[in-house]
């Protein structure tokens, strides 16, 4: 279907190292946002000159969609760098910043949950605040990327409105509803709740061999995102103690006990081998399902004609994920980026990649357009998922607080859940225990 141009634009992302704070924060004082260099953005007409879009998973982005801004900007050649997972990205990004932002490409892609962290350092990045692109986005989408002086670190590219992806093959084979509305009713309909949620699997699980879901991680992660703010004051960015933050155990006793004492849960920690194979080998039966993982979804089950969606999500409107574009001020081509980045994440650009890899639009405009609303996919048995994600996109009430301490402390609870349902070293109170003293050893309190 995409043309395949004869450069190589795939590249593989660096993936040692980790972050430093103390470095970034050492070598934000000799950034500069002006652009070093010459390119499209900046004045010249003959110079040719690359720009690299460092990404992870996937966005859209096709060598057909890259091949058209080239054409469009004689001049310019666009490579992509893919890192497998967002914390391999995140992990090449960081270590790069720390040690003075050399080797980084000229657009990266972060994702929402390690933004905040990098938002403390915001002369490392080009203020991309531009009067012409107001209004184009999502607020909260905006708001999550706009520093406290009103800098604008990064353009949005998508969100992640979540429904439940289901192998409807498994739930007939268990006497369960296949029809996407019925299943949205056995989950609760609009008024689903998790209980719900873990009392349908209960009932499969008692008809069936197959897990219920595929772990209790990613199962967790749709569950904290619900919640205003999780692990930090939302008024005044301090961390709150993880020992006596209830609503985090609740959530955490609840998830756990579902996968655990009720054996719903596969087991599987996302984006590893095992994890890829059982999408081939009837692993596991539903998963928290947010409209990137479509595509996620379809490049690991090709072959498995049982995948379906549901327009329903437990507890209500839920948003996993999204990401922003931003241009680091280490570039030597900061205006070119920029241009770039403003295209790949203009309504157009993100009605073809949402088409492309299920990315939904962060774009008001994309939202709405016939190709988003008319949009179905064949892998998901001809889901109407432009429709669906439409309508779990309305349930988000807005975007909760995430400070600059958010991926710290989450990282710490959600290895505290691996230990316990993926490598199973640890029962759920040994494992809680060290996730209070892994908050308590990063000195926040």
């Amino acid at each position: 279907m995409f043309s395949t141009p004869a450069r190589a634009r795939r590249l593989v992302a660096a993936t040692t190292g980790a972050l430093v704070v103390a470095g970034i924060a050492a070598c934000s004082d000799d950034a500069s946002g002006s652009d070093g260099g010459t390119g499209s953005g900046s004045g010249s007409d003959t110079d040719e000159i690359t720009l690299t879009v460092a990404t992870f998973n996937q966005f859209g982005y096709t060598d057909e969609l890259l091949d058209q801004y080239e054409s469009e900007h004689p001049g310019v050649t666009v490579e992509l760098v893919t890192a497998d997972t967002s914390e391999a990205a995140r992990t090449n990004l960081t270590t790069k910043i720390a040690a003075g932002g050399e080797g980084l490409s000229d657009i990266e892609a972060i994702e929402v949950d390690w933004l905040p962290e990098l938002m403390q350092y915001p002369d490392l990045f080009t203020d991309l605040t531009d009067p012409e692109l107001e209004d184009r986005w999502l607020d909260w989408k905006v708001a999550q990327a706009t520093t406290l002086d009103g800098q604008l670190l990064g353009y949005g590219t998508d969100i992640g409105p979540e429904a439940i992806c289901y192998r409807q093959d498994l739930f007939a084979d268990a006497g369960l509803p296949t029809d996407p509305a019925e299943v949205a009713e056995l989950l609760g309909g609009d008024d689903a709740t998790w209980e719900d949620y873990f009392a349908a699997g209960r009932d499969f699980v008692a008809a069936s061999d197959v897990a219920w879901f595929d772990g209790a991680q990613p199962t967790y992660q749709g569950m904290v995102n619900q919640l205003e703010s999780a692990y930090e004051d939302a008024s005044t960015g301090d961390p709150l103690d993880l020992a006596t933050n209830t609503a985090v155990q609740d959530l955490y006793d609840q998830v756990l006990t579902a996968s655990v004492d009720d054996e719903l849960s596969a087991g599987l920690e996302q984006w590893t081998a095992d994890w890829d194979a059982a999408f081939q080998n009837d692993g596991f039966a539903t998963m928290l399902c947010p409209a990137w993982m479509t595509g996620p979804i379809e490049e690991r089950a090709g072959g498995v004609d049982g995948w379906n969606v549901a327009d329903v999500f437990p507890g209500g409107g839920g948003n996993w994920g999204g990401s922003f574009l931003t241009v680091p001020a280490s570039g030597a081509n900061t205006e070119a980026a920029t241009e770039l980045a403003a295209w790949l994440t203009a309504p157009e650009q993100q009605t073809v990649a949402f088409e492309n890899a299920g990315t939904f639009p962060s774009q008001i405009e994309a939202q709405s357009s016939d190709a988003v609303q008319n949009f179905t996919n064949p892998f998901f048995n001809e889901a109407p998922v432009g429709e669906v994600f439409t309508s779990r996109a309305e349930a988000i009430e807005g975007a909760p607080f995430k400070g600059a301490n958010y991926f710290a402390i989450h990282q710490a609870v959600q290895d505290a859940i691996l230990r316990v349902d993926v490598t199973q070293e640890q029962d759920a109170d040994t494992s809680w225990e060290g996730a209070v003293e892994s908050f308590n050893s990063l000195g926040l309190m």
